[in-house]
């Protein structure tokens, strides 16, 4: 039987509250009596409980974050490490703390609503093939900008790419190696430039990125349905 790799979580909180018209990072906006992060991190904790989780929040939030966990008296084990200036060096300041052989999730602090199912789908299709990016189909007809306007393209040839993004620690390492570029808007953009295939896993519509005013309702909504 092949030996189980250790298991990561990097959860990157870089937000502030600007999009959202809130004096508070959107992190730590409350939802459910609690901030969107702790929902986070606790869903990767239900997940498995013995994975390694690695907050990464803005190194003026550091102080925050550790007074908001006294206040809600949250338990789960986790490090935290600054970040970097773009979400790009976020995630390296959080590779950081992965050491030796791994799987390593790369999360975005505020999809508290990813299901459990979805993080062990992931982390299986990681362990088969290094790669795993949680992606869902779009509802809504599509349609490419050209030169001259726009043309109807096939929705089916399309997925709406969400997170965990799931890879081997040595592909991400070696990933992000490599100088920032504008194109990577993404985990799986940086993989992808070194060679690496990118294996799709089928997410949930619930798994909403909590950006703006209308995604806080969305939000007490699926809490409360749980």
């Amino acid at each position: 039987m092949a030996k189980q790799l250790p298991e990561y979580a990097i959860i990157v909180a870089g937000g502030s509250g600007s999009r959202m018209q809130h004096d508070l990072p959107k992190q730590f906006i409350q939802v459910a009596g609690k901030p969107i992060l702790m929902h986070t991190i606790e869903q990767f904790y239900n997940y498995n409980p013995t994975i390694r989780l690695i907050v990464v929040l803005p190194k003026e939030q550091l102080d925050t974050w550790r007074e908001l966990c006294k206040q809600h008296a949250f338990k789960v084990f986790h490090m935290t490490v600054p970040g970097g200036a773009t979400r790009f060096g976020s995630v390296k300041n959080g590779l950081g703390a992965v050491m030796g052989d791994g799987l390593v999730a790369v999360h975005d602090g505020v999809r508290p609503f990813v299901e459990t199912e979805t993080i062990k789908r992931a982390f299986e299709t990681a362990a088969t093939y290094g790669s795993a990016v949680v992606a869902v189909s779009p509802k809504d007809s599509i349609r490419e900008l050209t030169a001259d306007g726009s043309i109807a393209v096939l929705r089916a040839n399309y997925k709406l790419v969400q997170t965990p993004q799931i890879f081997s620690a040595a592909i991400l390492h070696k990933a992000y190696e490599q100088p920032e570029q504008e194109y990577f808007t993404d985990d799986a953009s940086v993989v992808e430039s070194i060679g690496e295939k990118i294996m799709l896993v089928e997410g949930s519509y619930r798994n909403i990125k909590i950006t703006t005013p209308e995604d806080l309702i969305l939000a007490e909504a699926f809490a409360t349905s749980v």
